[in-house]
């Protein structure tokens, strides 16, 4: 505009003086940055099937909050329907609203279980809904990983009879997951519940006393301080 030319290098330099990235970083964030970011108003989502010992395949839906690893457990059901989903919509929503959870977006993958309505919904509450790329389950890692856990831990731990067995045990899980487990994303921090003051004398960590919990017939194991 002033009929001076400039080399690219030259801008270059002036920008990195200025602390400023290069425009391709500056007009785009990468998907790590955007969860890192956001975390605190990321909620997750994803449907995982399980069977009792009659053969009826049961399908759960879950939701994890990414900041604090909360999960909910949303339902079970052999027949998800779309009037299922978007009921279970609007209960994820009102459960939110109790616990005082400000949420803007929701990650979840293209599974046809999902029906438009349930979208719809969640915009209403003000959550967008992100999808996730197609077969890219490592975008939805953080609900994928629970997934596991609670496969690994209980599912394939346990003969489930009907369909309120497994909703039962889902439950004592979501309860042993918020309030008790330690997860490394969050520093081994407990999702409901903080940690206990770290013991540094000696003396009382040898006298130090522990009682055990069991959840689910002692499939479960809780430890705590005996007071």
């Amino acid at each position: 505009m002033l009929g001076v030319t400039v080399a690219a290098s030259t801008v270059w330099e002036i920008l990195k003086d200025a602390g400023i990235d290069p425009a391709p970083q500056r007009t785009s964030e990468t998907w790590t940055a955007f969860l890192r970011s956001q975390a605190r108003a990321i909620i997750a989502a994803d449907f995982f099937e399980t069977t009792t010992l009659t053969g009826t395949r049961l399908y759960v839906l879950a939701v994890i909050e990414h900041a604090t690893r909360r999960v909910r457990v949303v339902g079970a059901t052999a027949h998800p329907s779309s009037a299922w989903v978007t009921q279970a919509a609007r209960n994820l929503i009102m459960d939110l609203d109790d616990a005082g959870c400000r949420v803007k977006y929701l990650i979840r993958d293209r599974d046809g279980k999902y029906p438009a309505l349930f979208d719809v919904i969640l915009a209403e509450a003000g959550i967008t809904v992100v999808l996730s790329g197609v077969r890219m389950p490592r975008m939805n890692s953080v609900m994928e990983r629970w997934i596991q856990s609670c496969r690994h831990e209980l599912l394939d731990r346990m003969l489930l009879w009907n369909h309120a067995h497994p909703l039962h045990a889902l439950h004592e899980y979501e309860r042993h997951h918020n309030r008790h487990r330690p997860h490394r994303g969050i520093a081994n921090a407990r999702p409901l519940r903080p940690l206990p003051d770290q013991i540094t004398d000696p003396a009382t960590i040898t006298q130090l006393r522990v009682r055990r919990h069991d959840r689910l017939g002692g499939l479960l194991h809780e430890y705590h301080r005996a007071a």
